[in-house]
C-alpha cells in the first residue's frame, strides 16, 4: 500500500524545470509515487518520461490521458518510450474524458464509449506485451504493419483506467490493471467501485486489480481558505455526470465535500480509511490549496504515513 502525490506545477518559469523540483521534494519527503494529469498545454506521458529520469527514487504516472482523439499505437509509443526512459517505473493512466469536452474541443464525436474503451484497451495491450496489434474494430483499427516494441521498456507498461461507472469498472477489470477513481470516496470505494472491478477481474481469470484511489486533501491550519479554493477548484466536477454519480454514492452533494482540509491528524485518518476500503494506493491531489507551505507540510505528513506503513 504505497501513497503518492499529483503535481501541480504553476504558469509561470519554466515548466519543466518546476515540475522536475515538485517531483524532488515529493521524493525527499519519502514519498513512492508523482502522478501527473493530461492538460491542454503539457503532455503528460513526456513529463513523465523526464520527471522519472531526473528523480529516480520515485514511480511515475499519468492520471490520466483521453482516449477519444488519441489512438493506440501512438499512446503505446509514447508509453513505452516513457518506460524505457524511467525504467521501468511509469504507469499510464487512461480515461473516457467527458462530453462535455472531447466534442467541441477535437471535434471527435462522443459515441459508444464503453466499446471504444474495450477496443483501445484490447489494441493497447497487445502492442505493450508483443508489440504487434491487429484489431479492426467498430470504433477503430489498429493494425501497425511493424513492430512497436521499444527496448527497454520492461516490464510492459501498467494500463490503468480512471474508471467508475459499472460497464467502465467491468471492461477496465477484464482488460486493463486497475482504476484510478477520483472524488469516489471509501464508502463509494468499498460497496461499489472495489467490488465490481474485483469481480470482473476474476472472471476474465486476470490478477486482483489495483485500486490507485485519488484523494484531495491539505494540511493546513486555514481552513476557510482551504475549503473557498476547493470549492472553486472541483466545481467542475460538479457538472459531469460520471462525478455526479459518485459523489451522490458518497451521500455528498458537492465534490468540495469530498475535500479532506485540516490538521495531520485528520488526514492521516482520512487516508487510512481509503486503504480500509480498499484501495492498493493512495495519491493526494490539490495539496496546494493554501499555498506552497501548506504543500510542503501536506507531504511531509503523508512521507511520515508512508515510513510507517513500511515498518509495519
Amino acid at each position: 500500500m504505497t501513497i503518492g502525490v499529483a503535481l501541480h506545477p504553476s504558469p509561470t518559469g519554466n515548466l519543466v524545470d518546476e515540475t522536475v523540483t515538485l517531483a524532488k521534494e515529493a521524493a525527499d519527503a519519502g514519498l513512492a509515487s508523482a502522478w501527473l494529469g493530461q492538460r491542454f498545454d503539457y503532455d503528460s506521458v513526456g513529463l513523465a518520461s523526464i520527471v522519472g529520469r531526473e528523480v529516480p527514487a520515485l514511480h511515475v504516472g499519468t492520471s490520466a490521458v483521453p482516449i477519444f482523439a488519441r489512438h493506440p499505437i501512438l499512446v503505446a509509443s509514447q508509453a513505452q518510450t516513457a518506460q524505457a526512459a524511467t525504467r521501468g517505473r511509469y504507469h499510464l493512466g487512461l480515461a473516457l474524458g467527458a462530453k462535455a469536452f472531447v466534442e467541441p474541443v477535437f471535434g471527435v464525436p462522443y459515441e459508444r464509449p464503453i466499446t471504444r474503451l474495450a477496443e483501445f484497451l484490447t489494441a493497447l495491450r497487445s502492442l505493450v506485451e508483443t508489440g504487434t496489434a491487429d484489431l479492426h474494430g467498430e470504433t477503430l483499427t489498429a493494425a501497425p504493419p511493424l513492430p512497436t516494441t521499444v527496448p527497454g521498456a520492461e516490464p510492459p507498461v501498467p494500463l490503468l483506467v480512471a474508471a467508475m461507472g459499472p460497464q467502465a469498472l467491468r471492461v477496465t477489470g477484464e482488460l486493463a490493471d486497475g482504476t484510478l477513481p477520483f472524488l469516489a470516496g471509501p464508502r463509494t470505494l468499498s460497496e461499489h467501485i472495489v467490488p465490481a472491478i474485483t469481480k470482473a477481474a476474476e472472471q476474465a481469470g486476470r490478477p486482483a486489480p489495483r485500486i490507485v484511489a485519488l484523494l484531495a486533501g491539505v494540511v493546513t491550519d486555514d481552513i476557510d481558505t482551504a475549503q473557498e479554493a476547493a470549492a472553486t477548484q472541483t466545481a467542475f466536477y460538479d457538472r459531469i455526470p460520471s462525478y455526479q454519480r459518485v459523489i451522490a454514492l458518497e451521500g455528498k452533494t458537492k465534490a468540495a465535500e469530498l475535500v479532506v482540509v485540516g490538521d495531520e491528524k485528520k488526514l492521516s485518518a482520512e487516508v487510512a480509511r481509503y486503504f480500509d476500503a480498499g484501495a492498493t494506493e493512495v495519491v493526494l491531489t490539490q495539496t496546494d490549496l493554501a499555498g506552497p507551505d501548506t504543500r510542503k507540510k501536506t507531504w511531509q505528513t503523508l512521507g511520515t504515513l508512508t515510513k510507517k506503513r513500511q515498518e509495519a
